[in-house]
């Protein structure tokens, strides 16, 4: 199935998603990588908010290339970051500010596969190396926040639109295509092992 989406994006639009799904998106798309979760998680802790409402957006893990021209900026390059850097965050960040999507590269943990699950969210899977593509589905840089964390750790609020192919490595029902890939390559590795007589 392919389907776009305008964000933010309703729970029952995102419990219709299964894995292998193809993905566009509309609409404002937030960037964040480690410092931002860290730091919007600290804040929470002490009752304060983040500066943007993650509630039912998307989360882009991306260390983007920006270029400022005059009092506003332009996007370079828009690649995703490997989203297993965040698998220690990822779980609380998404009990916590409820995102619709994340989009990245190389899958997340299963504590992460839960927490979709759970809330209703989704893993998209964009393709790594293409940077400067994936930059031509922003049409507009509308800000920034926190860019005393520097340039790729800050959060760029996107306007996007058709931006994709994405698609749907975790959906919201526990499956995981990665997942799927591993137990392949193991199966195939024992078989393997077996075959050759290896311990």
């Amino acid at each position: 199935m392919q389907v776009r989406l305008k964000t933010p994006i309703k729970e029952e639009d995102i419990r219709k998603l299964n894995i292998g799904d193809i993905v566009y998106l509309d609409g404002i798309v937030y960037t964040g990588r480690d410092e931002v979760h860290i730091h919007a998680l600290e804040k929470a802790e002490h009752g304060e908010k983040p500066p943007v409402d993650f509630n039912r957006s998307v989360l882009y893990h991306c260390g983007p290339i920006m270029k400022k021209q005059g009092e506003s900026w332009t996007m370079v390059a828009a690649g995703p970051t490997t989203s297993s850097r965040m698998n220690s965050l990822e779980p609380k960040f998404i009990d916590k500010f409820h995102p619709a999507a994340i989009i990245g590269k190389g899958g997340m943990s299963q504590p992460t596969i839960d927490a979709m699950a759970k809330h209703g969210a989704v893993y998209l899977a964009i393709t790594g190396g293409a940077a400067v593509l994936a930059a031509k589905g922003v049409t507009k840089v509308h800000g920034v926040h926190w860019f005393e964390l520097g340039m790729p750790e800050a959060i760029w609020v996107l306007e996007t639109e058709n931006f994709g192919p994405m698609i749907v490595g975790i959906d919201s029902h526990g499956k995981s295509l990665f997942a799927n890939v591993d137990a392949v390559v193991k199966t195939n590795i024992d078989k393997a092992k077996k075959k050759l007589n290896i311990a």
